[in-house]
């Protein structure tokens, strides 16, 4: 309930924040030049960023606010052609950077396998490609999935979980990620989708509700146009 609660709380001070901008912009209290600035896609890049960040995504954070600064600086400055032309060798080194970050304070586990994995714990990125990840761990405690332009489809249905169950936090910019549970396994889903979707493909069974409550994996994250999918097949 709290985490529900603080997703609530994060996605309210968005809408609000959005909300007022529109709500001064109609009244002619904020100049056009300001509110052409402020109702852009570029902050909307931003607030996702800073979204993502309050919620502890930081690497999605960076990246998104990273995007969102270098597209808007334009509208703020003169910048000179000779700059503009290191706005995409300047980004491939940010989300470069941020993905270093990401990895030296990841644990020792997702520094191991490649496509057959039989630890407990998995930290994964993809970029302009796709991965398919078959993992049969006895304890499975959750991990990490980022996908930027991309997709990553992970086989979880030889793998057991741990008996305080498992958390995966899915990061879809662009990109998606699939998983294939077992039938019984309770998804808990808690993923926060903006122009995304997550979607359940178990079938009847995910109607009738036959699932073992102590098997139970919590998703986390969040979707930019991009989405989550849980299947059994």
């Amino acid at each position: 309930m709290e985490r529900r609660g603080n997703r609530g709380f994060f996605a309210g001070v968005v809408f609000i924040a959005i909300g007022a901008v529109l709500i001064l912009q109609r009244l002619n209290l904020i100049p056009w030049s300001l509110s052409d600035i402020l109702i852009s896609w570029q902050m909307l890049l931003i607030a996702i960023g800073a979204l993502a960040m309050m919620k502890g995504n930081r690497v999605m954070g960076v990246i998104l606010i990273g995007l969102g600064t270098f597209f808007i600086l334009p509208e703020l400055f003169d910048v000179p052609y000779e700059v503009r032309r290191l706005y995409w060798p300047a980004m491939l080194v940010l989300i470069g950077v941020a993905l270093v970050y990401r990895q030296r304070g990841s644990g020792p586990s997702s520094h191991q396998g490649t496509e057959g994995r039989d630890f407990d714990e998995f930290d994964d990125f993809v970029i302009f490609g796709g991965r398919e990840i078959f993992i049969n761990s006895k304890q499975l405690k959750g991990g990490r999935s980022m996908s930027v332009f991309g997709g990553i489809e992970y086989d979880l249905r030889q793998a057991t979980l741990s008996p305080q169950g498992a958390v995966i936090d899915c990061t879809c910019l662009f990109g998606g990620t699939g998983l294939k549970v077992p039938l019984d396994w309770n998804v808990r889903n808690e993923v926060s989708t903006i122009f995304g979707a997550f979607t359940d493909k178990r079938g009847d069974t995910f109607q009738q509700g036959q699932f073992d409550p102590s098997k139970t994996i919590v998703l986390k994250g969040i979707t930019l146009f991009g989405g989550v999918e849980i299947k059994h097949v």
